[in-house]
């Protein structure tokens, strides 16, 4: 097995020289979220709000994996047959699929699962995400997740603080250490450190989060 290659330790001017070399492959894949909004039909909101279910506890990689196993089953399918279909594919097969099957019904009794016309009521962008966060009978989304679906269907201004933005904060000397929050208070401290670190160093915030998750993982992914 080859070794692993380890990832930078963050500095300023690391994060300056990728934004520079990445800036534009990261500003295309931001366009492409955006045009999940414009143009994407209410299934491919769902499917990407499937995918942020997946990925919590998990990794991007194995979200995507567990998306194509499923694509089909996303509407209609039961929770036996998503179950079925995650089996070797998720870590999680039986408890996700569960949470597929709760949070369709319950957006289904919501609002038609019309996922577009729901998030569009919020007139203010934390009550978006403190819907998804907070809602009990949305499964599997606390405020990194929330924050990831809305980034990845184009809404801007939401930081993902999973475990390589918290590690790279750390580094960078935002924030006193990794751990990560478990309070909306605690999110909201975070993410505002990650602001003002945009603002210090002039970078726009939503290419920052995709800038320090790339040093760390060595790719741009969703």
């Amino acid at each position: 097995m080859r070794p692993t290659k380890k990832a930078p330790h963050v500095t300023v001017e690391l994060v300056r020289e990728v934004h520079r070399a990445r800036g534009d492959e990261i500003r295309a894949r931001l366009a492409e979220f955006e045009a999940v909004w414009r143009h994407g039909s209410e299934a491919r909101l769902w499917e990407e709000l499937v995918f942020c279910i997946f990925t919590a506890g998990a990794s991007a990689r194995m979200g995507l994996r567990s998306i194509e196993a499923v694509r089909p089953l996303l509407l209609k399918g039961t929770q036996q047959q998503i179950a079925e279909a995650l089996r070797g594919v998720h870590r999680y097969p039986r408890e996700r699929a569960r949470y597929i099957v709760e949070t369709r019904d319950h957006l289904q009794r919501l609002c038609g699962l019309r996922l577009r016309e729901r998030l569009s009521a919020f007139a203010e962008a934390e009550a978006r995400r403190d819907w998804l966060a907070r809602d009990r009978a949305i499964k599997g989304l606390g405020y990194k997740e929330a924050s990831h679906f809305l980034r990845n269907i184009g809404f801007r201004g939401y930081a993902i603080l999973d475990k390589h933005i918290l590690r790279s904060l750390a580094e960078l000397g935002c924030i006193e250490t990794a751990t990560p929050p478990t309070t909306r208070a605690r999110y909201l401290t975070i993410e505002d450190a990650l602001r003002r670190f945009a603002d210090d160093i002039g970078i726009d915030f939503d290419e920052l989060d995709l800038v320090l998750w790339s040093m760390k993982t060595g790719e741009v992914l969703k």
